[in-house]
């Protein structure tokens, strides 16, 4: 038998409008935290191996001249003036001038640091000339983790030229001028364009590659199980039972429970169960905020009961993952 102190809280929040578009309010909730970018001016013949990076993702932006990008069980994928390539899971991968290149550790490089978040290096052999803006991010909310799990290895956008996504030419222009300038701010315009530009980039990959029936994708594009999702993404403290979530998709429960467990692989009441947490968890990084008070904000009625559950998650207690927040560094 259930613990009753491990139940939610009883409150239940003002009725919100059901949503018409699940997967644009999860993009909406996406948000890029952790900004240090690099600005690298290299001639051949080079090549740069960069690290895996857990938990975070990586830009490339190459405003001149080519090179590859190189990672480990995928095609090599060549990038030209104006592409921008996101590597989303952390993977540790190569830039080469030219495919099979000798790559040198990037922490083996001469590297300068400029600032704590910003760092440049002029490296290579005399040769063609290539340029490019590295940012490493994360994302930071709990629909960063079912986002990035259904992501390929890379995705890629060649944006320079304009046409129809002219916004998008001129933003990786901008974001070239501001790490070349290094004004007041540059770090925080940087980010917030990063941010911009992932989910562009997730939405085209959505819109042109994605072939999902099965995960998260395709049950916030599924019409009635988006709705569902879509509600507690919206109100993750709401009391929610399996019959008022089916009541949501406007479903019977059987069908909503089996639905949800099939098609995004989980049962909707561990689902719901890991978004709090995952919101709490985010939530005591960002605040100084007493436990009770996230805890009960994400449906827990007592203290105790949100450190047990998130123990349970987590495998470490609030307060010592709390304290040890990762911070994203591109030097060693």
């Amino acid at each position: 038998m259930a613990n009753p102190t491990d139940t939610p809280s009883m409150d239940t929040p003002t009725e919100l409008p059901p949503s018409a578009d699940p997967l644009g309010e999860a993009l909406h909730l996406l948000r890029l935290t952790g900004c240090v970018y690099a600005r690298s001016d290299l001639t051949a013949p080079w090549g740069v191996d960069l690290p895996p990076l857990e938990g975070h993702m990586m830009f490339h932006i190459l405003t001149a001249g080519r090179c590859w990008l190189e990672i480990d069980g995928s095609e090599p994928l060549l990038l030209e003036r104006g592409s921008l390539a996101l590597v989303p899971h952390g993977l540790g991968h190569r830039l080469v001038d030219e495919r099979g290149r000798e790559a040198v550790p990037f922490f083996d490089l001469p590297v300068e640091r400029v600032t704590e978040r910003y760092e440049r290096l002029d490296w290579g052999g005399g040769g063609e000339a290539c340029r490019l803006i590295c940012v490493v991010v994360r994302f930071d909310h709990a629909a960063a983790e079912r986002l990035v799990d259904a992501l390929p290895p890379v995705l890629h956008l060649d944006a320079w030229e304009g046409g129809e996504d002219r916004w998008l030419s001129d933003t990786l222009r901008f974001i070239a001028r501001e790490a070349e300038s290094l004004r007041p701010g540059g770090e925080t315009v940087i980010t917030r364009l990063a941010d911009i530009l992932a989910i562009q980039m997730v939405r085209h990959w959505i819109e042109n590659e994605a072939q999902v029936d099965r995960g998260w994708l395709a049950a916030l594009r599924d019409e009635q199980l988006g709705r569902a999702i879509a509600a507690i993404h919206r109100e993750p403290g709401k009391d929610w039972t399996l019959e008022t979530l089916a009541r949501t998709a406007a479903m019977s429960r059987s069908a909503f429970a089996a639905r949800f467990t099939e098609v995004v692989g989980e049962p909707a009441m561990r689902y719901l169960k890991r978004w709090r947490l995952q919101l709490a968890r985010a939530a005591l990084r960002e605040s100084e905020e007493p436990l009770g008070i996230v805890a009960e904000r994400f449906g827990y009625r007592s203290e105790a009961a949100f450190c047990r559950a998130f123990k349970r998650e987590f495998d470490v207690s609030p307060g010592k993952d709390r304290r040890a927040a990762p911070t994203p560094l591109l030097s060693a």
